[in-house]
């Protein structure tokens, strides 16, 4: 039978991707239920705070068909598309150079490989596609997908992945044990759809180091992300969690990215923003127990007529935590970066040490930054700082690099590498550095 792209987004197709599941019925209630959200739910305007500087009028769901076996015909499919290069697949820009032990290539949601997973579960370590983990170690997962931090009812897009995601990987690392670094690639094709969920849960003195990334498609072609990113960092655990956000410039991107860490647990976040024609992602850290901590780093750069939209919350809800976030961003073109944080610090939060900060540095006369940093305190013995720069590259600067040799072009680079190193310097992983370095310096035009 012949099925519209528009009927991956109707009742009918939404049941029929339930019933082809091999899912419990604990799991097909929960989807239900955030459809119901899904279709009770406005898109999202300009009224909401959240989506006041975020523009999303030329969105149109019937671009797309996001349910697999819908609208596309079997040749079609994820599976059987030209592939990337097996190169491309299994190491993307991140894991050059690093000694990994695991990883996960997907195109539009559908695994195509994946790698290490046996040696790791050798050590009770649980990897790989989390619809597969979710039905054979429910008790490691189940408790916390789509827990306490995650947020159905934040937007339609949201509850849309709650209600229909599928692929995506999945960590599981048991107490005192550590899973070395793991590497995920997420590809999507022209006119894909990727609904990936992950999840990463780390128990008591863990430690692991994952590495994500996405790319594609190559020709700016429209595409679909709509995923979510949930982890749990256990008492003492120790999380380095790398996101590489590199889609081409005709896809669209939302995103619930969050993070939960407990008792003197620890997580170093770094998010590179590079791709996408429009991204809207929260990015949430809850410092949930005592003595825990976060430090997020993020670096962003547009051109073009791309905009970019991070929405960063970091929740205190208990005493001696810190948090620490420097983003930066550079914008060329007539792009456009939002940038809107908080520190909320909870009435038991006693001893909070909270540092927020956002650069940005406008590289043209049409591109546009929005910094927005903001505090809430209801706690009355800590230590709560944030500031917000802009500002345009100095003609003086370029012109004494000029008469050092370096063409324009050579200057601006070299200008924004250094505009950078701050956020660089913080990253502990050298191969994550040179990457961001390299993919930025490559976007890079003559400065105007």
């Amino acid at each position: 039978m012949s099925v519209s792209v528009a009927d991956g987004f109707c009742a009918e197709s939404f049941e029929r991707f339930l019933l082809a599941r091999d899912e419990p019925g604990w799991q097909r209630d929960a989807r239900r239920e955030a459809w119901s959200l899904f279709e009770s739910l406005p898109m999202p305007d300009r009224s909401q705070e959240e989506w006041a500087r975020t523009e999303v009028r030329g969105f149109r769901w019937e671009q797309f068909t996001a349910l697999p076996g819908f609208g596309r015909s079997e040749n079609t499919t994820a599976a059987n598309r030209p592939q990337p290069p097996a190169d491309s697949l299994g190491r993307g820009l991140l894991g050059d150079g690093v000694e990994l032990s695991g990883r996960m290539a997907s195109l539009d949601g559908a695994t195509l490989e994946c790698v290490g997973s046996g040696a790791l579960a050798e050590r009770g370590i649980a990897f790989g596609p989390l619809d597969e983990l979710l039905n054979q170690r429910p008790g490691l997962f189940r408790p916390h997908l789509f827990g306490p931090t995650f947020d159905p009812r934040a937007d339609k897009f949201s509850a849309y992945h709650a209600a229909c995601w599928h692929g995506g990987g999945a960590l599981y690392v048991p107490p005192y044990a550590s899973a070395g670094t793991v590497h995920l690639l997420t590809r999507l094709s022209p006119g894909g759809v990727d609904l990936t969920h992950q999840l990463i849960v780390l128990g008591e003195g863990a430690e692991a180091t994952v590495l994500v990334e996405t790319a594609g498609p190559d020709d700016g072609a429209a595409a679909l992300h709509c995923g979510a990113v949930e982890m749990v960092v256990g008492r003492g655990a120790k999380l380095t969690y790398v996101n590489l956000q590199n889609w081409g410039s005709g896809v669209w991107h939302f995103a619930q990215q969050k993070a939960r860490v407990a008792r003197e647990g620890s997580i170093q976040w770094t998010v590179g923003a590079l791709g996408a024609r429009l991204a809207h992602v929260s990015q949430h850290v809850v410092l949930a127990e005592p003595d825990a901590a976060a430090q997020v780093n993020g670096v962003m750069f547009t051109e073009g007529r791309q905009q970019l939209s991070y929405l960063t919350l970091q929740h205190h809800q208990a005493p001696g935590g810190r948090s620490d976030l420097l983003y930066k961003g550079a914008l060329q073109d007539r792009s456009r970066i939002v940038w809107r944080g908080m520190i909320r610090v909870d009435l038991d939060a006693q001893k909070t040490d909270g540092y927020q900060r956002n650069d940005n540095l406008i590289l043209s006369n049409d591109a546009r930054a929005d910094s927005i940093p903001g505090l809430e305190i209801l706690a009355d013995d800590v230590k709560c700082t944030h500031g917000a720069t802009a500002g345009r590259v100095e003609d003086e600067m370029i012109f004494y690099l000029g008469t050092r040799g370096l063409t324009r072009k050579e200057a601006a680079r070299m200008v924004v590498a250094g505009f950078f190193q701050q956020v660089f310097d913080r990253i502990t992983i050298e191969s994550v550095r040179h990457a961001l370095a390299e993919a930025i310096g490559r976007r890079v035009r003559e400065y105007r």
